[in-house]
């Protein structure tokens, strides 16, 4: 059965938030809070957050910026994920992906699907990697988040947590570019 063991020692993540909207600030940025909220109670950093429209062009330059700073390790980003004309994150984090990780998606899908049924069929999440840091693209609402940081990332992000973690692999996620 997967746990956290106490041998490995807890390593903090720099985490940058994106929230994905024509129409949020930070004020009234719900699902951006939970997450800095979540990231903050798990020992993590948040290392940057950004309100970013629904448009391609920015949501990969925003992604270029966060790839190329080394002081980031993760990016999280709520909203944009669903079928809608305007939905287009997972198109921007495709575009930026070195490698996907479909079962994020996947296994969020399954979480998902326990709470709010065949709903969750509209949900694109999706997950990769890109320069070594590692990219999660989550739907816009507040339980969306709660569900993926509660259910997924707050263990693939503790080093403790077994029998394996994405923390522990990042030494390694640039072995291609060495």
């Amino acid at each position: 059965m997967a746990k956290i063991e106490g041998e490995r020692a807890f390593l903090p993540v720099n985490i940058a938030i994106l929230t994905v909207s024509d129409t949020r600030t930070l004020d009234d940025d719900a699902s951006g809070r939970t997450l800095v909220e979540r990231i903050e109670t798990a020992g993590h950093r948040v290392a940057a957050r950004e309100i970013v429209r629904d448009d391609t062009d920015a949501l990969v330059a925003q992604l270029e910026a966060w790839i190329a700073d080394p002081q980031i390790d993760a990016v999280i980003a709520t909203g944009g994920t669903g079928v809608t004309g305007r939905d287009v994150t997972p198109e921007a984090f495709h575009a930026v992906y070195e490698k996907e990780i479909p079962g994020f998606g996947e296994l969020f899908r399954m979480i998902s699907y326990q709470k709010i049924r065949t709903s969750t069929i509209q949900s694109r999440a999706t997950a990769g990697v890109a320069n070594g840091t590692y990219l999660f693209a989550l739907p816009g609402s507040t339980g969306a988040c709660k569900d993926a940081w509660d259910e997924i990332l707050v263990h693939q992000l503790d080093a403790r947590y077994k029998p394996c973690n994405f923390v522990e692999l990042m030494p390694r996620l640039k072995e291609h570019l060495d």
